[in-house]
């Protein structure tokens, strides 16, 4: 005989709150939701926040959004396997900086091939602001979408303006050029650019190859695409043909995968920088630590309060003043 199912308990409410503390649901209210204008006293406020933690009580952010007419969600639409090390810790301070302004910051992983499609599937959270990693993906219709949704704020980082969006400069283009200029400048002319394999990452790596090009355009310089997963039997698989490919230097992604490769082309016998030039990008700690050292690209990034600041004032008065672009400046180490 079957058991039966234990049926689920009923969810703890705002007037079981009240009933314990012995106030009405509208001081709870006013105390777990912060309301602006209405003063309670301490011992009341102590003894509803003490009902709500004996009982387990979480306000409902989607009613809570109702009755204040707007939502304290800021959505980040961006797949995480395309954050990086370095992009993610800052993603974290973001998250801190959004904090200190009252919103509640939330990462959305979701992948659409049309940007309106993902427009709608970010407005259906009803976010108060939207800022976008991968900002190159949006159009001016998916704004369009966002704005009549509700969404007071869409902030991206992308390579150009896009309408009805506060755009902050990030063209990975640049962080290829950096590259490609310094290896030129340091007689380098067989240039490989490696296209990490894994998912989520090509919509970054394709603009950092098409910076590559357009430098190497500029001068006597070929430019080979190499495709490398993040694993050790795959650089392997590379560093041993990697003699076959005549090239004298690359531009390797990132810090890790130019790590990655590092190790493997010594373990085969490939002299760095004497017969390849490596420059990485991100400058993480693990750049220095390299035998030997990689050069690398620093992404100087805005500051994330000044992001938050920006994202703030979209959603409060519908404008913003502009933030510095990223900037892409070369770290020279032995690697190159």
């Amino acid at each position: 005989m079957a058991e039966e199912e234990t049926p689920a308990p009923a969810p703890v409410t705002s007037a079981d709150v009240a009933r314990l503390a012995g106030v009405s649901r509208a001081t709870v209210s006013f105390v777990l939701n912060g309301t602006p204008g209405h003063r309670v006293g301490e011992p009341t406020r102590a003894r509803v926040l003490d009902a709500a933690r004996r009982l387990g009580y979480v306000p409902h952010a989607a009613a809570r959004s109702l009755r204040a007419g707007r939502s304290n969600l800021v959505l980040m639409p961006a797949s995480v396997s395309a954050i990086g090390r370095l992009v993610s810790e800052w993603v974290d301070d973001l998250y801190g900086e959004l904090e200190r302004h009252g919103y509640t910051a939330v990462l959305h992983a979701g992948r659409f091939a049309d940007p309106v499609d993902a427009a709608r599937a970010w407005a259906e959270l009803r976010p108060a602001a939207v800022i976008a990693l991968d900002g190159d993906r949006l159009t001016a219709g998916a704004a369009d979408l966002l704005r009549r949704a509700g969404v007071r704020g869409v902030l991206a980082f992308a390579s150009g303006p896009v309408e009805g969006v506060h755009t902050v400069g990030f063209d990975h283009a640049r962080i290829g050029a950096a590259a490609t200029e310094h290896l030129i400048a340091r007689g380098r002319t067989r240039i490989g650019v490696v296209l990490p394999r894994e998912r989520g990452l090509g919509a970054l790596a394709r603009p950092r190859l098409a910076g590559v090009e357009s430098v190497a355009a500029r001068h006597t310089a070929t430019v080979t695409p190499v495709e490398l997963a993040y694993t050790r039997e795959s650089a392997t698989g590379l560093a041993r043909r990697w003699r076959g490919l005549d090239l004298d230097s690359v531009f390797a992604y990132n810090d890790e995968y130019a790590a990655l490769l590092l190790h493997a082309l010594r373990a085969e016998g490939v002299a760095v920088p004497d017969e390849v030039a490596i420059v990485g990008s991100d400058d993480l700690v693990l750049s220095g630590l390299q035998q030997p050292a990689l050069t690398t690209i620093r992404l100087e990034l805005p500051a994330p309060a000044r992001i938050a600041d920006a994202v703030h004032e979209l959603i409060e008065t519908g404008g913003a003043a502009p933030v510095p672009a990223m900037e892409a400046v070369l770290v020279h180490r032995r690697s190159s």
